[in-house]
């Protein structure tokens, strides 16, 4: 039904009036919104507005400079292990390779003196004197960890480090990858001092690089990824280790063992007890090296 001429339009009108009267940000006064911050519940344009974990927050709340006394809230970017997103993932890993660079330049400036000082010996006569981790040089479990053997040694477990590495730090995050190298190489020195004849030299980072191979495993199967690239590597890589004399199998095998483990604790832990299970979990592994140290040492001494 058509109304009459001049009469008033009621609610239409009402509503097209209380459509103008939407609140401006408080940040760009020209700006009009229906958007407030969940926190502090001040007006929000689309530019101001940073995403939460529930709604948007404005800039200075997430600062935590509002004014009201409240907290930013926002959840943080996180990888798939729980760590912070970084502006350079492959950070660390870029340092761990600088250190064994550094590390080999020095052995081969000062030479086998330096060498066998930081090498893993379980007891072995050197200089006149008996050394190795069964006299008490725990750190040679270490610092066996950062040496090598020659240029085509250092070569090949550098650019390994990168091509496996890097992705690993960037899904891990810094911290939990830093865990996993070093526990998986310290894993390997383990089992090398435990089965290996205490005169007999080892060094290298081979055993915390398959540490990450096994880690890196347990990633693309935990995102339904293709793992045959992954496998044929891993096993071109076994076939060098069992195939070649003089390559110390066995803290490749301790490293390979560790990263699976861990690994499997890093991207599978429940979001609720997260930080429990994946350090609780390294520290296992620290007690089993602990543990398996002093067996050792118990039986050469």
């Amino acid at each position: 039904m058509d109304q009459p001429p001049g009469s008033p339009q009621g609610p239409r009108d009402q509503g097209s009036q209380e459509a103008h009267d939407l609140p401006t940000c408080y940040r760009h006064p020209d700006r009009e919104t229906g958007v407030r911050c969940t926190r502090c519940e001040r007006p929000i344009c689309p530019e101001c507005m940073v995403s939460a974990s529930v709604g948007f927050q404005c800039p200075d709340c997430i600062r935590g400079g509002s004014g009201t006394g409240h907290a930013p809230t926002a959840a943080q970017p996180r990888t798939i292990a729980g760590g912070t997103v970084t502006a350079d993932p492959r950070l660390v890993t870029k340092v761990l390779i600088g250190l064994n660079v550094a590390l080999y330049l020095v052995q081969r400036v000062v030479g086998d003196s330096f060498t066998d000082q930081f090498t893993l010996f379980g007891r072995a006569l050197l200089s006149g004197e008996l050394q190795g981790v069964a006299e008490g040089q725990w750190y040679r479990m270490l610092t066996s960890m950062f040496l090598h053997g020659s240029p085509t040694h250092i070569i090949f477990n550098m650019l390994t480090l990168w091509w496996i590495g890097g992705p690993l730090e960037a899904a891990l995050g810094r911290a939990r990858y830093l865990s996993l190298y070093f526990i998986s190489g310290l894993a390997g020195s383990a089992l090398c001092y435990l089965l290996t004849a205490p005169n007999q030299p080892s060094l290298g980072a081979s055993g915390a690089i398959y540490g990450l191979f096994g880690a890196t495993a347990v990633l693309m199967r935990r995102l339904n990824s293709d793992m045959r690239p992954i496998i044929a590597l891993l096993v071109i890589n076994l076939i060098f280790t069992f195939g070649w004399s003089g390559i110390a199998w066995q803290a490749h095998i301790g490293g390979l063992v560790a990263g699976v483990v861990v690994g499997y604790a890093m991207v599978h832990a429940p979001r609720e007890r997260r930080n429990l299970v994946q350090y609780g979990v390294c520290a296992l592994f620290l007690v089993v090296v602990v543990g398996t140290t002093l067996l050792r040492t118990a039986q050469l001494t």
